[in-house]
């Protein structure tokens, strides 16, 4: 006899079991993609958040070592209040540089503070017509760009190309993006006079000659290729033309000098410097770049540097969409107060304070050399759109914005890029720039190092 099995035994599943088994297995493989393009999404913003940070303290640190130095020339400077002694001798007058040159100007890179020109409400002197103090505006020189017009209180001509134009366009300086230019003497080169560098005096101690011999330490003759010689110790600094440049033996050029330059005292600390090539003149400004170089491609900011004049310049970081520069002065009273660059550069309603000798408090710019410390602000976003992130993740704060809102931070903050003009200076739209991004603010406080109190 056959024995048959039961049947149920040897069926498969059922279509309504298949159909059960399908939808668990969706729902199931639903949320597992779910969760990896949420932990996807929370990666991809916590890496943008971490590469904000890290490209605003490089960004800060960068600025606070160029913009700290401004106005030093090797152990004194030209900034500063100038204070009298007991004899009526201005102490800082000493330190102001002795411009003996006929030629200061031709030496300087980024310069756009010109003899017998104007600049916003200033008209500057004629060419002097004989031996002059180092004037400070010469060492330091912002620009206010708050929106698509021309900076103020000078327009940039200098950034050459699309970058002395802001726009939209790759190339072009970034709209609501300051600019400025600080000058600063290398230490770290020049030749120690003394041992081995010899000085040679004549008739009522003026200078003759300079023999170099460098030591192990020291640039060698032929980098000194300038026709300019910046001579400084502790105590005074002349600047004049030399013949005889790549060469061991330095002669003041009497037909290039008003008048000849003197000898330093001896056993001071003095150095010679290649003041055109020494001097550092350093310009920061944020250009527009694209993913791909291309107008097509995703754009943001990217924050540039340049030193001499010398191109390409050099990027630092991308991501920047505002840069502001808010200058503390000190005025003849004590007090400190912040200012745009046309504002410092304008002085209305402001006692510039004491200044060196044949110098005046009222001389055109004389706010500049009263500049005690320098507020930089910086406002980065990830580089890329983020279609994930919502509205509240892309609020932001920027505080050189907050006087514009018309009441307290408290009450206009966060921002957000679609937020009206009331409270947002400039729109990340009107910039080139996407909405659906990540945003954070860095400032910094840099203090003057060479700033005479």
């Amino acid at each position: 006899m056959i024995l048959v099995r039961n049947r149920h035994a040897v069926l498969g599943v059922t279509l309504i079991e298949l159909m059960v088994a399908m939808v668990l297995g969706l729902l199931v493989a639903g949320g597992i993609i779910t969760l990896f393009l949420s932990t996807s999404n929370s990666n991809r913003v916590q890496t943008q958040l971490a590469r904000l940070q890290e490209d605003g303290r490089f960004a800060i640190g960068q600025l606070n070592d160029d913009l700290s130095m401004a106005t030093g020339l090797y152990c004194n400077n030209t900034g500063g209040i100038a204070t009298q002694s007991t004899s009526k001798v201005f102490l800082d007058g000493l330190r102001t540089p002795n411009v003996l040159s006929k030629n200061l100007l031709g030496n300087l890179f980024e310069n756009t503070t010109t003899w017998a020109t104007k600049s916003g409400t200033n008209t500057y002197p004629t060419a002097p017509a004989a031996a002059f103090p180092m004037p400070s505006f010469l060492f330091m020189r912002g620009y206010n760009c708050t929106g698509s017009g021309d900076c103020t209180p000078i327009k940039v001509q200098f950034l050459g190309g699309l970058a002395n134009t802001a726009g939209t366009s790759v190339g072009n300086r970034v709209q609501g993006t300051d600019v400025l230019t600080v000058r600063y003497l290398d230490s770290s080169r020049g030749w120690r006079l003394g041992s081995n560098n010899l000085v040679k005096t004549g008739a009522g101690g003026k200078l003759t000659e300079i023999d170099l011999a460098p030591s192990g330490n020291e640039p060698a003759v032929g980098t000194f290729t300038g026709k300019t010689a910046l001579m400084a110790d502790c105590s005074t600094a002349q600047i004049f033309d030399v013949k005889g440049a790549g060469t061991a033996a330095l002669t003041p050029d009497s037909s290039a000098n008003f008048s000849p330059p003197v000898a330093p005292q001896a056993l001071s600390p003095a150095r010679v410097f290649d003041f055109k090539n020494d001097m550092r003149n350093v310009t920061y400004y944020v250009q527009m770049v694209s993913d791909d170089g291309t107008d097509t491609g995703v754009k943001t900011g990217a924050l540039m540097r340049r030193v001499n004049g010398s191109t390409p310049d050099q990027e630092l970081i991308r991501g920047v969409e505002r840069l502001t520069f808010r200058y503390g002065v000190e005025d003849a009273s004590g007090g400190v107060r912040f200012l745009t660059a046309d504002q410092v550069d304008a002085a209305t309603g402001i006692t510039c304070p004491p200044t060196a000798t044949n110098l005046t408090t009222t001389d055109p710019g004389c706010l500049w050399r009263a500049v005690k410390m320098i507020e930089v602000s910086l406002l980065l976003s990830s580089t890329s759109d983020m279609a994930n992130l919502t509205d509240a993740e892309t609020g932001f704060f920027y505080s050189p914005d907050s006087p514009a809102s018309g009441g307290t931070v408290s009450a206009a903050y966060p921002v957000y890029p679609t937020s009206a003009s009331s409270v947002l200076a400039i729109k990340p739209s009107a910039q080139g720039f996407g909405n659906k991004r990540l945003r954070r603010q860095f400032n910094a406080l840099v203090m003057l190092r060479n700033y005479n109190p």
